[in-house]
């Protein structure tokens, strides 16, 4: 036992080093962004990889705030449809997940291999069908418009279904002696337990809904109701870009969704983990 020592040292020091090497990677853009969200413009454009900035400022986010009216704005727009999106899509997907992996009805195999092909269309595919349908409903530059199309995710419908597979019957099979009607098993034994899984689909879900950029470009056509990622794109002109604008605004667009990470990332691997096991 004593010579296996040095190897599984080496073997777990070349682990966290290729780790760690690859975290730099990652966090590398990050941390350049931040860096350059205190940047006068001049500076950015010049080029270079200074870390730090060689002249501090804080205009960029009070420009933001002062200069830019509809700031504010953007981030209601973003806030209401991203968390309306994530909330209808924790009720909806784990009712269906819990239907497909329990109830017993005509079709449960259709419906199921349905979810599966719906898995492998693009949704860059559905943006089409999506503005018409929208049209025709009147729906287009509107928050319904936003949040509807995006309130069901087959992803996560077969997520859900994987947890509740795995599910143990014993519980919901003395809840039903207790009397507890198949909602009632659903919404106070079911539900309760299945918070990793809920966590992990509210942490992706919000994320997309968070950062969509195609999308609301499709059907927003108003300032008033650009989200937050198609509000920074207004930075953007024909002849020049205000990167010092467009770093300090995507910043503060990762804010809530680090916010929503910290604050589920104690179900997060349990949901991961517990939705995979078994199908």
């Amino acid at each position: 036992m004593r010579t296996s020592r040095p190897h599984f040292s080496s073997l777990n020091l070349l682990r966290y080093a290729f780790l760690g090497f690859y975290a730099l990677i990652t966090l590398g853009p990050f941390l350049w962004a931040l860096s350059a969200s205190f940047k006068p413009l001049p500076e950015i454009v010049a080029g270079g990889l200074n870390w730090w900035p060689q002249q501090f400022t804080w205009e960029n986010y009070r420009q933001i705030f002062v200069q830019q009216p509809l700031f504010w704005r953007w981030m209601l727009n973003s806030v209401i449809i991203a968390t309306s999106v994530t909330l209808l899509n924790l009720l909806f997907n784990s009712m269906a997940g819990y239907a497909l992996a329990r109830l017993q009805f005509w079709g449960r195999s259709f419906w199921f291999f349905l979810v599966l092909a719906v898995l492998a269309v693009p949704a860059q595919i559905t943006l089409i069908p999506t503005f018409l349908i929208l049209k025709a409903l009147g729906w287009l530059n509107s928050y319904q418009g936003m949040i509807v199309p995006g309130m069901v995710n087959a992803t996560f419908i077969f997520m859900m279904r994987q947890f509740f597979v795995n599910f143990p019957k014993e519980l919901e099979e003395a809840a039903a002696l207790d009397g507890l009607t198949r909602f009632g098993i659903f919404r106070h034994i079911v539900l309760p337990l299945a918070k990793p899984a809920l966590a992990a689909q509210a942490i992706f879900i919000f994320m997309g809904s968070w950062n969509n950029f195609l999308l609301p470009l499709v059907i927003l056509f108003e300032p008033e109701m650009f989200t937050l990622p198609l509000g920074l794109n207004s930075f953007k002109g024909q002849y020049i870009s205000y990167w010092n604008y467009i770093m300090a605004a995507s910043i503060l667009l990762t804010l809530p969704v680090l916010a929503i990470y910290t604050f589920f990332n104690r179900y997060f691997i349990q949901g991961v983990t517990f939705t995979g096991s078994k199908g």
